[in-house]
């Protein structure tokens, strides 16, 4: 048994927890926040058999894909002193999935 962990995109998480589920896989949903740009993702929790991960990720893969977005930075203006900031627009990649897959020792149902 391996327990996968996926953090996708929010605006990909009610069609990838679909398709995982009409594909027979068991999913807990954890709503978290993404650190560099501080948005809303979605961690994944799935309890999966050793020969069903190829699978599962496949599904995973074939509906969290990367894209480029524009987002602001920011940036003082003449020095650092004078507490002024300006900001730009700065496209980044973001969506696809990060997994962890992880050994379980035990898997208890109570």
């Amino acid at each position: 048994m391996k327990l996968i962990i996926a953090i996708v995109q929010d605006e990909d998480s009610s069609r990838l927890l679909s398709k995982l589920m009409k594909h027979g896989f068991g999913v807990t949903k954890l709503a978290t926040t993404g650190g560099f740009l501080k948005a809303g993702n979605t961690t994944l929790l799935l309890g999966v058999d050793e020969e069903k991960i190829q699978e599962a990720v496949e599904v995973i893969e074939s509906v969290c894909k990367s894209r480029k977005q524009m987002t602001s930075a920011t940036t003082s203006i003449g020095g650092m002193s004078n507490g002024e900031y300006s900001t730009y627009p700065v496209e980044v990649t973001v969506g696809g999935a990060t997994l962890f897959v992880l050994t379980v020792d035990q898997f208890l149902k109570v």
